[in-house]
């Protein structure tokens, strides 16, 4: 019997392909894929595990939808993804409003256990092998239709000692090259103009296939469809080559936009939480890509409230980032996860890290109001996502600013721009920390 369906998809991109995945597989079943929960029959909420502010989330959406339940305007509650991995059965315990839980091995059982709840009553509870998973498989777009993301690998090696993502997720497995290209010539053939190249680690791509990087060339073969921008996310510093670098710098679809998360630059601390770089490391990857990619924008991940973060730490990590001038940062404060190494060291309260935070934010604020300022006159290709009637502006993004994580270009114009356009626009002012400007004809 078909029901109707709706999907809740929280945390990063790579949880949104697998709810991608798992609506396109309840469609394929008979089912309707509805925009909202009243009404529904199950309602699936694929959740973010990362941190226990993300589990917090996940669960208050839960409830709120457990509330609709009882109301009557809902009748079956799935949960999905890394929560569901994580704590497995726990969830069913101690949320009796859940129906069933899908752990991150078993996405492709999402159809199964829609009849189990609905048709048999039943309550179940898959949790497949995270490390061999399937990866592939058809995808419901929930992008807009102009961008969407390629998934080029799944799980993590890194073991960085504040981490849980490897228990989450599994190894790293990287998709082959001639799997990954299908995909995204379907992607291009749909309508898509930029193409976001997602993993935990994109710079390790092919070597556990071969032992050898194969980032380049999966750059270089993307670079041969017809999409307009190429973003990438996620460069760990340590696997960052030459040839990476020659190809980002030499193809005109790859933006130079670059997603590098550094965590921390103090020596000891990185040592600590087994990361492979070092100050210096960081420092001269970031010369030599400054050198090497005109117009280069960064954007990278820090830390505050590390193990082994005093004031004297957090103060390098200031002055650090006032030297380099990285242009976006999201700024975290140290969350001590179960079952994490570093959760048993010693570290600063929760918060003296969130203030740490506060003060860090403050610093890469001046820092971005500086680039803004900087840019002001010149004239960017600017990708239109839409018009806003009350602010009776466009907006979109140029190169320097990725979907959902970075601000927007607010601009004018006579004549009417449809989204999913490229314009040209003259960057003129800042607005509320976003820049705004004028098309040009």
């Amino acid at each position: 019997m078909p029901y109707k369906v709706f999907f809740l998809s929280l945390g990063c991109a790579k949880n949104q392909v697998n709810c991608e995945q798992m609506m396109f597989l309840v469609q394929s079943a008979g089912h309707e894929i509805v925009p909202d929960p009243a009404g529904a029959d199950v309602a699936v909420v694929n959740t973010c595990g990362f941190l226990a502010s993300a589990c917090e989330e996940a669960i208050g959406h839960i409830l709120e939808l457990a509330e609709l339940k009882k109301a009557g305007g809902l009748k079956k509650i799935l949960v999905t993804g890394c929560m569901a991995q994580r704590y497995q059965a726990g969830v069913l315990e101690e949320l009796p409003e859940v129906d069933g839980v899908l752990g991150t091995g078993s996405y492709g059982d999402v159809a199964t256990a829609i009849s189990q709840v609905m048709d048999n009553g039943l309550r179940p509870c898959y949790m497949g092998n995270i490390h061999t998973a399937p990866q592939n498989g058809p995808r419901i777009l929930s992008t807009p239709p102009w961008y969407a993301y390629l998934r080029i690998a799944e799980g993590c090696n890194n073991h960085c000692a504040y981490c849980v993502i490897p228990s989450l997720r599994g190894k790293y497995r990287s998709r082959p090259l001639g799997e990954l290209l299908d995909e995204a010539a379907e992607l291009c053939s749909a309508g898509v103009k930029e193409l976001l190249v997602v993993a935990q680690d994109i710079t390790r791509y092919g070597t556990d296939l071969n032992g050898e990087r194969q980032l380049a060339a999966l750059l270089r073969e993307l670079c041969r469809l017809d999409f307009h921008w190429i973003r990438l996310h996620y460069l760990y510093p340590d696997e960052i080559t030459e040839e990476l670098i020659d190809v980002i710098a030499s193809e005109p679809k790859i933006l130079p936009y670059l997603d590098i998360p550094i965590q921390h630059c103090n020596d000891g601390i990185l040592k600590s939480m087994n990361r492979r770089d070092t100050k210096a490391s960081i420092r001269a990857l970031l010369q030599t890509l400054r050198e090497r990619i005109p117009g280069l924008v960064l954007r990278t991940s820090l830390i505050t409230g590390l193990p082994g973060e005093g004031e004297a730490e957090f103060e390098e990590l200031c002055a650090f980032l006032r030297e380099q001038k990285i242009e976006r940062a999201g700024v975290f404060s140290f969350s001590p996860e179960e079952g994490t190494r570093a959760a048993q060291m010693e570290h600063v309260d929760g918060e003296e890290a969130a203030r740490r935070a506060e003060i860090a934010v403050d610093v890469q604020s001046d820092v971005i109001d500086a680039y803004n300022e900087s840019i002001l006159g010149e004239e960017r290709e600017v990708l239109c996502e839409g018009f806003d009637t009350q602010a009776q502006l466009f907006y979109g993004r140029s190169y320097a600013e990725s979907p959902e994580i970075d601000g927007r270009i607010w601009f004018d114009g006579e004549e009417e721009t449809a989204a999913g356009t490229f314009v040209t626009v003259r960057l003129t002012g800042v607005m509320d920390g976003e820049l705004t400007g004028e098309r040009v004809e």
